[in-house]
């Protein structure tokens, strides 16, 4: 296939690079924020695709933000490719943060007590109530016992409150990405569009002096000028 990989990483590389890649977090930054910039589309559309990205960073739904991402760009119209690289904001170095925030916020607007030691074991939690859901479902089929119990715990506790609370200030760095995201998009993309006229300027017109065509010295010079 033509975007499969040469050397094929093992799941453990695969993990490591997910929680810290081999140029490091700034690199991948500017790596996603450069592919995003180039995206062929309206910078309304693209910067309604970041912004649906950088919500789904704020909801529970961990293992399926890809998903999450796609369906809010659909929804509002936003570009795909740049709600996948939107939910870039959510990462190892994010994630607590965003988890207590939403926590806080949500256990404030349920009227619930939230737990100051969660933050410590935030991630150990969704993990635990994955292997407690995969348990219960071979129940089903197996003679093993169901305990939905800490399921419960977790959906009382974590769960509910991450996806109320998530929600204010998902929807406050979402409106604050977009709004900066519009702008340097757009500015971006008639850069860029202005060095390519200038490029074909100054291609036409080496054309038209390698033809021998006259009055074409001066404009020659002057687009090459233009050039970056």
């Amino acid at each position: 296939m033509v975007f499969r990989r040469r050397d094929r990483r093992s799941p453990l590389r695969a993990t490591a690079d997910f929680l810290w890649p081999r140029g490091g977090w700034t690199r991948a930054f500017h790596y996603v924020k450069h592919r995003v910039r180039r995206l062929p589309d309206s910078p309304e559309r693209i910067a309604r695709g970041i912004a649906a990205g950088v919500f789904t960073a704020f909801t529970p739904f961990y293992g399926l933000h890809f998903v999450v991402a796609v369906m809010l760009a659909r929804l509002f119209n936003g570009n795909i490719l740049a709600a996948l690289s939107g939910t870039f904001f959510g990462n190892p170095l994010t994630y607590v943060p965003i988890g207590v925030a939403s926590l806080q916020t949500g256990h404030w607007l349920l009227g619930t007590e939230f737990d100051t030691e969660v933050d410590h074991s935030l991630i150990g939690k969704f993990f635990g109530v994955s292997k407690d859901l995969w348990n219960n479902l071979l129940a089903l089929i197996s003679d093993r016992e169901a305990d939905w119990h800490g399921l419960q715990i977790f959906y009382n506790e974590v769960f509910l409150p991450y996806l109320i609370g998530g929600v204010i200030p998902g929807l406050v760095a979402a409106a604050v990405c977009y709004g900066l995201s519009v702008p340097l998009i757009r500015a971006y993309q008639h850069r860029r569009r202005s060095k390519i006229k200038a490029k074909f300027k100054a291609i036409k017109a080496r054309a038209r002096v390698e033809n021998g065509l006259p009055g074409t010295a001066v404009s020659i010079k002057v687009a090459s000028h233009k050039l970056p």
